[in-house]
């Protein structure tokens, strides 16, 4: 691209990841597209370089953040990530978004919600110029979600869904999109290195040298406000059965409900952003001699997820130039945990490539 293009995103959320993912922008802003530099797959893609990502516009329903610039609302509290980069000012205001279900129960005991009046949504993204809508939306936000999607369709922009509600997933969501031309990447993104896709990995390791797979499960805890907001065990439904599917997809045989469990267990404040995951399988190799393996990750959150949804936004912005709508196969199905189409990572990182260099 030129120096003068440019992709301008918006935000709905000014938590962690936005955080982690807004930070991200001036940590690559000069990495080198020959040199690929330490936590990000591509400097430029698709021919934008990160330096090309501008925020255009936030969202928020906390009276710490709507009101402030952007860069004073991703400092304010409940956020814990770390900070590896300067953070503003932005000179974009957070505006008050509706809150609708975005709030549970346990985020409404560490955050008081603003009393500005919900703005326009959609004029807002129509004024600044948005082209790409992300949500950070907290899990279990099933009616906010799909109130975004409408502001999103209403304005024209594309649609990049970070958590687990099931839009892209969604037939009557994806027809939506594709008749407006616009583009939706979903759902639940799957981070850089983290539990899910490390356990997709080792699935795929045993079915392919041949060791059955009995039993797995995959426990995570962390210290920041999506930990503590899935403490509400309604809200989590949704994150379990995404990260369930996620891993159960890559099985040549299904197995038992009982014999599988993947998903958030606990809250554990003094871990902050940092999440720990264990996983186990326990398989059956030669001679019915039993197999069985563990293993503890242990990744900072929020940036773990935050390469891979710039990544995300560029494929998302590549469909909105070249006339795309709809949900994006090959893009969702490697960034998401819940993708319209699960393949295997290998087959997914390819229908990627495909899809930036225009082949697909």
């Amino acid at each position: 691209m030129s120096d003068s293009a440019s992709l301008r995103v918006g935000l709905i959320g000014a938590g962690n990841c936005a955080s982690s993912f807004v930070q991200g922008l001036s940590f690559y802003r000069d990495a080198h597209s020959n040199e690929p530099p330490p936590g990000l797959m591509h400097a430029d893609l698709g021919g934008y370089h990160v330096r090309d990502i501008e925020i255009a516009s936030a969202f928020d329903v906390t009276a710490a953040k709507v009101g402030r610039d952007l860069s004073e609302a991703l400092a304010a509290p409940p956020n814990n990530t770390h900070v590896f980069a300067p953070l503003g000012p932005f000179g974009v205001e957070v505006k008050r978004g509706p809150t609708l279900d975005g709030l549970g129960t346990y985020l409404r005991q560490d955050v008081e919600e603003s009393d500005a009046p919900v703005v326009d949504v959609a004029e807002e993204l129509r004024r600044s110029r948005t082209d790409v809508l992300v949500s950070y939306l907290p899990v279990g936000s099933q009616r906010a979600s799909e109130w975004y999607c409408e502001q999103a369709l209403e304005a024209g922009c594309a649609f990049v869904n970070c958590i687990p509600v099931f839009l892209a997933s969604n037939a009557a969501w994806q027809q939506r999109f594709a008749a407006r031309g616009l583009p939706i990447i979903g759902d639940d993104i799957k981070s850089q290195v983290g539990a899910t896709i490390v356990h997709r990995v080792l699935a795929n390791l045993f079915r392919e040298r041949g060791v059955r797979i009995d039993r797995t499960y995959q426990l995570n805890f962390g210290g920041n406000a999506d930990f503590r907001n899935m403490l509400e065990r309604e809200r989590l439904e949704s994150k379990k059965i995404s990260k369930t599917q996620s891993v159960t997809s890559q099985f040549d045989v299904p197995l038992p409900a009982g014999d599988v469990h993947v998903g958030p267990s606990d809250f554990v404040p003094w871990l902050t952003d940092r999440k720990w995951a264990q996983i186990r399988i326990e398989g059956t190799g030669f001679g019915g001699m039993p197999l069985n393996l563990e293993l503890k990750l242990e990744v900072w959150d929020s940036p773990n997820s935050a390469g891979i949804v710039i990544d995300a936004v560029r494929c998302a912005k590549l469909a909105l130039d070249r006339g795309i709508g709809g949900a994006l196969t090959g893009p969702s199905s490697y960034f998401m945990k819940s993708p319209p189409q699960q393949f295997t990572d290998g087959e997914a990182r390819e229908r990627t490539l495909r899809f930036v260099q225009g082949l697909d």
